[in-house]
């Protein structure tokens, strides 16, 4: 039997499985400790240091792991997270947030986007777009929006915990090329997301999208922000301050249902 793949190499079966069960265990103990530099996790892992750049540096690319630049350590991201939960984690949205979408929905007629942090992004994972009557847009899930210009992103960044933030931050520097401070259309990022924490929800007023703004709450797991819920409504019918009045606690009290549904699953 070949095993050769068309066009490449031979493919040597003890190779790739013994590279596999070393980048695994590099992935286990960076997520068994709050972070941790290149030269521990040699010594925990009994791999050369070598290797562990390496293995670290693909982890990296492939959206497992990040580095914190300043201290040197590396930690798991929310992509890591993902694999232990597997079918769970299309569970609790099917079971304890779209319900939850489609019920709020139907209160306030404006659609509604669930959108979570992914590669440097934020993606609508559920929307109720399709039975909104005042929506102007079609086909939202799996659309990527920025971070820094939508209320998600912003939740996002504001209620994360303060290492989250700053990882996150430093990820997007180094993407789009950015410098502190950051001074976005509405203003200073960091202003921005005071005004957030204090309003309790992510906000866009202008920019990103001009014809509508929106509002965004944080959902959590413990104090990991896992997704932010979105209402979208058109600026030139609803003022901010109006849909702050009308929605703002509505929209919280149904992110706050969600987080206590899934800190119940998760205890199960």
């Amino acid at each position: 039997m070949n095993d050769r793949p068309e066009g490449g190499t031979a493919i040597s079966g003890f190779g790739s499985v013994r590279a596999l069960e070393r980048g695994l265990q590099v992935l286990q103990a960076v997520n068994q400790r709050d972070g941790l530099k290149a030269a521990e996790v040699a010594a925990e892992t009994g791999i050369p240091r070598p290797t562990v750049y390496r293995l670290l540096e693909t982890l990296e690319g492939l959206g497992f792991v990040s580095r914190d630049h300043s201290s040197e350590k590396w930690r798991p991201t929310l992509k890591a997270k993902s694999l232990s939960s597997g079918f769970r984690d299309k569970d609790w949205v099917a079971q304890s947030v779209v319900p939850e979408m489609v019920r709020l929905g139907r209160e306030i007629l404006w659609p509604l986007d669930l959108v979570t942090f992914n590669d440097h992004q934020m993606e609508i994972r559920e929307s109720t777009h399709n039975i909104s009557p005042y929506s102007i847009d079609h086909g939202m899930v799996g659309l990527k929006l920025p971070v820094l210009e939508t209320s998600g992103g912003r939740a996002y960044l504001a209620f994360s915990p303060e290492a989250e933030r700053e990882r996150t931050l430093a990820g997007l520097e180094a993407q789009l090329g950015l410098r502190r401070p950051i001074i976005l259309q509405d203003g200073s990022l960091d202003y921005i997301l005071s005004q957030a924490r204090q309003l309790g929800v992510g906000f866009r007023k202008e920019g990103f999208r001009s014809a509508t703004k929106s509002i965004s709450a944080p959902i959590f797991s413990g104090e990991q922000v896992v997704a932010c819920l979105t209402i979208i409504w058109t600026g030139s019918a609803l003022t901010f301050d109006d849909a702050i009045r009308l929605y703002r606690d509505r929209l919280l009290e149904t992110t706050q249902r969600i987080s206590r549904e899934l800190a119940e699953k998760e205890a199960l």
